[in-house]
């Protein structure tokens, strides 16, 4: 059981405060007074027994029962807001036939996700889904073999498909940990290690060679390599070095301590992550997957993602739409 006096509102107040630092953003955050704010977080530190927060500082600081605290309670909200999220899932139990395609970036956990949610929702339909690149994807859309489809979007104008953009993926580096200083890598540090590429048909591989070509580069590359996981371990065994995104980095979580993540250093790019629909679909079925998909995208790839790489702030986000 809860201590008395451990609330919701107590939690979402102390999370925002302990993100902002501020009273004042704590309060913009979630809508209340400043005076709330604090009185909030007085009520949670007397139930818990605890200080959390050392107010003596500006910005605030978190005691180190703060910090373990902290943890915790981004677990909890997360999960009632993924919750929440679930709950209000829209009603397609109206469809009959339903064959969705979704990137493979996210196979290890929205994926399952999503599929549970539609699958309780679609309750007199005949529900077809397959994981696969995205232009495999791109593909099936264009002939009509897909009804939706996430994928990155290639910017191309698709006839009698509509796109619904979700989120924007920058491209980083992902290279054997320690193989490149962690205050900035150059042109030189790249070049001291092979380039381990996609293969070239990949939508994501051709992105990539695009945006080299535009910047005047060329890494010499000796490892073509289809499998993304595939890619990923050769990475972490010190083989080379890749361009990849978040998404890819975030799905390759077994590798996470043999390889580290940096910055490009030349101009940034990113690629968009969209759902694609027929046009002839209402618009009102997209709309409501796609909204439930922005909330997965967030709760399990960009909010973690984040806390990994807290140098993508505002680079890895949700597009507003």
């Amino acid at each position: 059981m809860l201590a008395k006096g451990v609330t919701l509102r107590g939690l979402e107040v102390f999370e925002a405060l302990a993100h902002s630092g501020s009273v004042a953003q704590a309060a913009e955050a979630t809508g209340l007074s400043q005076p709330a704010v604090s009185q909030q977080i007085k009520n949670l530190e007397a139930a818990l027994g605890a200080d959390l927060v050392d107010h003596g500082k500006r910005p605030m600081r978190l005691t180190p029962a703060g910090r373990s605290f902290l943890a915790r309670t981004t677990s909890v909200l997360s999960e009632l807001r993924l919750a929440q999220s679930e709950l209000s899932v829209m009603d397609l139990s109206h469809l009959t036939t339903l064959n969705m395609g979704i990137i493979d970036d996210f196979d290890n956990d929205l994926t399952p996700r999503l599929v549970t949610v539609l699958a309780e929702s679609l309750t007199n339909c005949r529900f077809k889904l397959i994981t696969a690149a995205s232009h495999e994807i791109t593909q099936a859309m264009k002939t009509r073999d897909l009804h939706l489809g996430v994928s990155a979007s290639t910017g191309e104008v698709l006839s009698g498909v509509t796109e619904y953009p979700l989120a924007r993926d920058p491209f980083i580096i992902v290279a054997p940990r320690g193989q490149l200083p962690t205050g900035g890598v150059t042109l030189d540090h790249l070049n001291s290690l092979p380039f381990v590429r996609y293969e070239r048909e990949q939508l994501i591989s051709r992105m990539v060679d695009a945006h080299l070509s535009r910047e005047r580069l060329d890494f010499p590359d000796r490892f073509e390599i289809g499998s993304h996981l595939a890619l990923m371990a050769l990475v972490a065994r010190g083989i080379g070095w890749t361009i990849t995104t978040p998404l890819g980095y975030m799905r390759a979580t077994r590798f996470h301590e043999q390889v580290e993540a940096h910055p490009l250093p030349f101009a940034p790019f990113h690629r968009n992550i969209s759902l694609f629909a027929s046009s002839d679909w209402a618009d009102r079925v997209p709309r409501d997957v796609s909204q439930t998909m922005r909330r997965l995208i967030q709760t399990h790839i960009i909010e973690p993602g984040l806390k990994n790489l807290p140098w993508l702030e505002g680079e890895l986000r949700l597009i507003d739409g």
